[in-house]
């Protein structure tokens, strides 16, 4: 064998010898850095207050986590919580409950670590929700696990309020092609509200009437972001 290729196997050993060394330490700073993101949604939502108003009084509602049976679709479980009689309140209450009170973790359609940042809604019935990166970055890649956190989403809120007509998701305040990967999130979704409205700021939760999740015509209108919002 050549002095060369002496030099060059000699070379190539030190640097597999290198790798092994580093890998665990790599590895470790990755889990490090994945911590690190969870712990700053952690330390976000704890300091999101309570959402509660002078106005909230203590009333069922209807939230769409995936069914225990059939864990490919949704269905409405009745929660009893303290809402408000003002929309936009009223659906950052949803949504919050949501996310945090599901009956089990197989159930749960939405990350843990979400959180919802904002939530506008316009007069004409336009809302826009806008959630903290672990939606994006935490709802497991494919389009069914995709469509069932959004569908939770648009569901519940389409179960307890009649003056939502459609919704528009944004991901730290910006648009986002797809939820993780899959499900577009370029245009609005249909929020289709249960018949009687049980009060005027919520419809009724008929057995069996489930509203559905259609997306509208790339032709929609996007809605505007108020100047500030609650």
């Amino acid at each position: 064998m050549s002095r060369l290729w002496k030099i060059g196997i000699g070379i190539l050993a030190l640097l597999a010898f290198a790798a092994v060394l580093t890998f665990p330490a790599l590895l470790r700073s990755v889990f490090g850095l994945r911590r690190a993101n969870r712990t700053e949604e952690q330390a976000r939502r704890a300091i999101v207050p309570p959402i509660s108003t002078p106005t909230d009084t203590r009333e069922k509602a209807q939230l769409f986590w995936l069914s225990p049976a059939s864990p490919d679709t949704l269905e409405p479980s009745t929660v009893e919580l303290d809402l408000s009689a003002d929309a936009e309140k009223r659906a950052k209450q949803l949504i919050s409950a949501l996310i945090e009170r599901p009956p089990s973790q197989t159930q749960r359609t939405v990350p843990a670590d979400t959180v919802l940042l904002q939530f506008y809604l316009l007069s004409d019935g336009t809302a826009v929700a806008d959630f903290s990166e672990t939606l994006e970055t935490e709802t497991p890649s494919g389009i069914l696990n995709e469509e069932m956190a959004v569908d939770s989403i648009v569901r519940t809120l389409g179960a307890n309020l009649s003056n939502v007509h459609r919704i528009k998701f944004l991901i730290r305040g910006q648009d986002s092609d797809t939820l993780a990967g899959h499900l577009d999130l370029s245009d609005f979704f249909t929020v289709s509200p249960q018949l009687p409205p049980q009060t005027p700021a919520a419809s009724g939760a008929s057995e069996g009437q489930a509203p559905t999740a259609n997306r509208l015509p790339s032709s929609s209108p996007r809605a505007s972001l108020p100047a500030s919002g609650n």
